[in-house]
């Protein structure tokens, strides 16, 4: 599916975040301390899009999905913000559901698909009992109706029904993070969350995974949220890209525009890292590191690092303000970050 412009205006809105604010908070012998892990992030989400989340380890991705996904468990809580779902013409905050209906909103509109395979399956229990607990209450079907609904959805992530017998130690990395995602799409839910679903895979194992992902996001029709701090992945499967860092949105816009005509520093950073084939040139390393979020700098989080800061940098937070169409970035010197080119080829027209 192409993203034009006029398809974009015509897209609605599956998921939209206004001010979210999550932090942790701890009190450990009489010492309070708050790490602002999500600090005012406003973005929304399209349907039958991929919108990828991208930035270095530490920088906010996993808590904002969290936050997002009403998953959230102290230290970590919600000190602000709202979180809006549209399913058709219903629309729901799940911080205000109970916990029976918030159980069933995540398996029947929304999933998560968490970073490794063993965060979800049980060791010791064979793959067809996760099923079961996970999905078969939110299916509405006989029990002959639901094995065979699993069997035949298992069929498109080019897994055998075998494999249900199996203990997840019996299964190849690969294997399991397949069982993982059917697992998390088995309902056909309408809004997927995936957090690094190809974290520790080799790369042929990647390459697989995330070709029957986009193949079976786009049977169900879903909206995706990816996230991965590995650029080259969002260049193959999203339609738009959110830049964190220091729990900010920094940047998002098409992901073409972003590896093309990046207008934030720490983007533009983040593109021209990646390596190229036959490029034997020494890549520069970002000075460094990221700020301590329990004491953040003042004014842009990102400008103790940044080559183009000016005084300005450091006293005033820059708002995300749109650069272009469908092109936000908070930068004071957006129109001074200067192209790059990208590593690897983005995505155009064609939804992955």
């Amino acid at each position: 599916m192409a993203f034009s412009e006029e398809t974009v205006r015509e897209q609605r809105d599956v998921l939209t975040l206004n001010g979210l604010k999550a932090y942790y908070q701890t009190n450990y012998f009489g010492v309070e301390r708050e790490v602002r892990a999500v600090d005012d992030v406003s973005l929304s989400v399209r349907e039958d899009e991929v919108y990828g989340i991208a930035g270095e380890s530490s920088s906010g991705k996993t808590t904002l999905i969290k936050t997002f996904a009403a998953a959230i468990r102290p230290p970590l809580r919600l000190i602000d913000g709202t979180v809006e779902y549209k399913f058709g013409d219903r629309v729901v905050n799940p911080y205000d559901m109970d916990e029976d209906e918030l159980n069933d909103l995540r398996w029947k509109h929304v999933s998560y698909i968490m970073q490794g395979s063993m965060s979800v399956l049980n060791p010791v229990r064979r793959i067809k009992k996760s099923f079961r607990d996970f999905a078969f209450e939110h299916m509405d079907r006989s029990r002959a109706e639901f094995w065979n609904a699993v069997e035949d959805h298992l069929k498109l992530l080019y897994l055998s029904p075998d494999v249900l017998e199996a203990y997840p130690h019996q299964l190849s990395g690969g294997m399991r993070q397949r069982v993982t995602i059917a697992l998390a799409t088995v309902c056909h839910p309408e809004f997927i969350i995936a957090d690094e679903p190809t974290t520790a895979l080799d790369v042929v194992v990647q390459k697989d995974v995330l070709a029957m992902l986009d193949d079976i996001r786009k049977k169900l029709r879903s909206s995706v949220v990816f996230v991965t701090h590995d650029m080259s992945v969002h260049a193959n499967m999203a339609d738009r890209v959110g830049i964190m860092y220091a729990g900010r949105i920094v940047e998002e816009g098409p992901t073409s525009e972003l590896f093309t005509s990046p207008k934030h520093p720490y983007t533009a950073h983040l593109v021209s890292s990646l390596p190229q084939i036959g490029d034997t040139t020494r890549k520069p390393a970002l000075e460094g590191r990221p700020p301590n979020l329990a004491e953040p700098p003042r004014g842009c989080r990102f400008h103790p690092r940044c080559p183009l800061a000016i005084e300005k940098c450091t006293t005033d937070v820059p708002p995300l303000e749109s650069v272009g169409a469908n092109h936000r970035s908070a930068c004071w010197r957006s129109a001074d970050v200067r192209p790059l080119t990208p590593a690897v080829k983005p995505k155009t027209g064609e939804s992955a």
